[in-house]
């Protein structure tokens, strides 16, 4: 039952990804590697102990993942409005630690 799940939430942050304009490096990388796991994962031939190891560095991908998009929100957000209501566009502040 966890399969689907994954599957689901993959191509969710794929999706949402790809409308949200995040198309870094970082990301694409994150979210490859997060599929490259799901399928290593469903094809059923991983060891206990491997399987394990593939299902924690899944779900450090996925808040990597879902870190990104949300920082890409705010940056909408902070993008389309200000203060008067006005489209201006504002700096976001960077996290230092944008590495996978």
């Amino acid at each position: 039952a966890a399969q689907p799940f994954f599957k689901g939430l993959i191509e969710g942050i794929s999706r949402y990804g790809k409308e949200a304009g995040m198309a870094k490096d970082k990301f694409e990388e994150a979210l490859k590697k997060l599929e490259e796991l799901v399928k290593k994962m469903e094809s059923g031939d991983l060891a206990l102990d491997d399987s394990l190891k593939a299902f924690e560095e899944g779900i450090r991908l996925i808040r990597f993942c879902t870190g990104k998009l949300d920082e890409a929100e705010r940056r909408v957000e902070i993008l389309v409005k200000d203060d008067q209501g006005g489209i201006t566009p504002a700096p976001f502040p960077r996290d230092e630690g944008d590495a996978i």
